[in-house]
């Protein structure tokens, strides 16, 4: 019994060595071994074959179902006066009357947000083309093959007995030195070397825990890169955003408070950096982050300020409204697009599904993280733009860049209800085609006194 256990210890200690000196010690200098490439290249064709082999399944087996689309519904472009106009047939639009046909078109549009709406999808998970040989997103793909299902046990076998072990050690290894580290530093005066030694331990620890998700990184356009004193602002899909855009530079974090492991992170963070927590619900803490931040700003040595302006997690395949508070700030906007490959795991974080434990756990049993960041050029707010249509710029800029949804919903509406607003702008849309833009301008100006 006892050589066993000396047998267990010796291939534990073994294993640390390795741990420590082909993955930690590399990811600490911002260097690689080449392996996840190569690991990454042999899923590649992996993934390929078995898309391969699905499609020849379903010819030969007519019965495996196929993958739903994206959307169900193919809605009609352009504004309501378009597409009203044909509903009424032989009444004119320009005649400035009720026409009872009307009503068909928000019948039609109600039913479409029943069935297809495009906030909910936006906080679901990513349809995937094919299965990626992930149990977790096999709900339209059933037996095909003896040899894919071999293949899948093997892959279970790598992804839990294998690749499991190793990030859960990694993770542990990035996430506590970053803990005791910060909280440290977080005891020294203010001072450059205290600066200098956060960032090291930031930096240093992210590419840890970068190494524990198996992520490959590709960064475009790094002439771009934010500068200090500046603010940049991304999409946001998951926590691990900060992990990979802190990858290739630190920042001045701001964000929701949070519970649990996150919370303890944030807590030991704030005492060796300026990152900026608040509580969205508390509006004196909104008005004192915009005061911390416009302070931040106005000193160009600091850190770049790392801000998500959609206030909550979206699946990579859309970006929802932007809060103008991060824009009416001041200073330069550095915008970044972030965008993840589905194939290899879903980097989406359903909060109201999986607490942050649960979601790493499912992060660190999927294949792997790959991502591409793209750093836009700098903007800044031109003559006569307000902070909305500031942001709308910025937001249709990453959307564009990123091959992503540019969706004008408030990303709040994930938990609250529509605003009173939305409903009004409807109603002085149709108010315009049915009395005529003189009469509009009286319903406006009734409105904004209630």
């Amino acid at each position: 019994m006892d050589d066993l256990w000396n047998v267990a210890v010796g291939v534990f200690q073994v294993w640390m060595c390795m741990v420590v000196f082909l993955i930690v010690l590399p990811a600490m200098f911002g260097l690689s071994l080449g392996v996840t490439g190569v690991y990454i290249q042999i899923l590649v064709r992996i993934l390929e074959w078995a898309t391969l082999r699905i499609q020849r399944g379903r010819q030969e087996q007519p019965s495996v179902p196929v993958p739903l689309p994206n959307g169900i519904i193919e809605r009609a472009g352009g504004s309501m006066e378009e597409e009203m106009g044909p509903l009424r047939h032989s009444a004119a639009l320009a005649g400035g009357s009720f026409c009872l046909s009307d009503a068909l078109y928000f019948y039609k549009k109600g039913l479409e947000s029943i069935v297809d709406d495009q906030v909910t999808q936006c906080f679901s998970s990513e349809e995937l083309a094919s299965w990626n040989l992930l149990t977790r997103t096999n709900q339209n793909f059933h037996y095909i093959s003896l040899r894919l299902t071999v293949i899948w046990g093997v892959g279970v076998f790598v992804r839990y007995c294998i690749l499991f072990p190793l990030r859960i050690a990694l993770a542990i290894i990035g996430l506590s030195w970053l803990v005791i580290g910060t909280t440290l530093v977080g005891f020294l005066p203010e001072s450059s070397a205290k600066n200098w030694l956060s960032e090291l331990i930031h930096l240093t620890c992210y590419r840890i825990c970068a190494r524990g998700l198996s992520a490959t990184i590709l960064y475009h356009n790094k002439e771009n890169r934010p500068q200090k004193g500046g603010i940049c602002v991304a999409n946001h899909t998951t926590p691990i955003d900060v992990v990979i855009l802190a990858n290739d530079g630190c920042y001045a974090m701001v964000g929701q408070i949070h519970g649990g492991l996150m919370g303890v992170i944030q807590r030991s963070m704030v005492r060796s950096c300026p990152h900026v927590w608040f509580e969205r619900s508390e509006m004196k803490h909104r008005h004192a982050v915009t005061s911390r931040l416009r302070a931040h700003v106005a000193a160009k040595t600091k850190l770049p300020i790392l801000i998500f302006p959609e206030g909550t997690c979206i699946n990579n395949t859309s970006v929802m409204m932007f809060k103008k508070g991060s824009f009416e700030i001041g200073g330069t906007i550095y915008p970044v697009a972030i965008k993840y490959d589905p194939r290899f795991g879903d980097a989406f974080w359903n909060s109201s599904k999986y607490n942050m434990v649960s979601y790493l756990l499912r992060m660190m049993t999927s294949w792997a993280i790959v991502v591409s960041v793209w750093y836009l050029p700098p903007m800044t707010m031109q003559d006569g733009e307000d902070a909305v249509q500031f942001a709308n710029r910025v937001k249709s800029a990453i959307a564009c860049q990123g091959g992503l949804l540019d969706l004008a919903w408030d990303g709040g509406l994930k938990r609250r209800k529509v605003k009173d607003s939305y409903k009004e702008e409807q109603q002085k849309m149709y108010s315009s085609i049915i009395v005529g833009q003189n009469d509009t301008n009286i319903f406006e100006e009734s409105t904004d006194d209630q």
